[in-house]
């Protein structure tokens, strides 16, 4: 019997050194699991912060403008209810759009401001806008061909009439005209007028 038991405790002392070297390999196993997933929520809330930081500033500074912008114009342009005209707008790093087409039936209103009709050359559409009557107004025929700078308000006798003169017109950001340039390379006659 002593063999018997002999043989017992050899078993259980092989056993038990198993269990030695079984279980610091689970453990390690997992140790290593833990570090591994510990590094990379340390790398995510790394990138994450910087990601929310970088939306952050992008954030403020499209909120806010850097320098002062443009005064409010008092009057918006006002297009028909029945006109396909959307205003441009200026692309990415332009300060404004613009189109070019006939401006006529220019009517002083109540408030300094002047409408007029304004048909595109490309499209055909036909819009009414309203501008205050210090716009700027770039001019070389209308004004006899003498090259100038007049005001919006000093040309409604002048436009009152049908399609005639070309004229560039710049928009803002906001759908607003902030000025009118003669087109005189396109100036044409129209019914046998200039």
């Amino acid at each position: 019997m002593a063999d018997e038991s002999g043989l017992e405790h050899h078993l259980a002392d092989l056993a038990a050194s198993g269990q030695r070297f079984a279980v610091p390999a689970t453990a390690e196993r997992i140790r290593a699991r833990g570090d591994r997933l510990r590094r990379r929520k340390q790398a995510a809330a790394a990138s994450g912060g910087v990601v929310l930081t970088a939306a952050l500033a992008v954030g403020v500074l499209s909120l806010v403008r850097l320098g002062p912008g443009p005064a409010p114009a008092a009057v918006k342009p006002a297009a028909s209810s029945t006109s396909r005209f959307v205003p441009p707008v200026p692309a990415p790093g332009e300060e404004y759009a613009g189109e070019i087409g006939y401006v006529y039936g220019a009517v002083l209103l109540e408030g300094d401001t002047v409408q007029v009709t304004v048909e595109q050359l490309r499209t055909g559409v036909v819009h009414k806008v309203t501008a205050p009557t210090h716009t700027p107004v770039e001019v070389k025929h209308l004004a006899g061909g003498k090259p100038g700078d007049m005001r919006l308000g000093e040309l409604v006798g002048r436009l009152s009439a049908g399609p005639r003169w070309v004229f560039a017109v710049d928009y803002d950001g906001e759908g607003r005209i902030q000025s009118l340039r003669e087109a005189f390379w396109l100036s044409v006659e129209r019914d046998g007028q200039r």
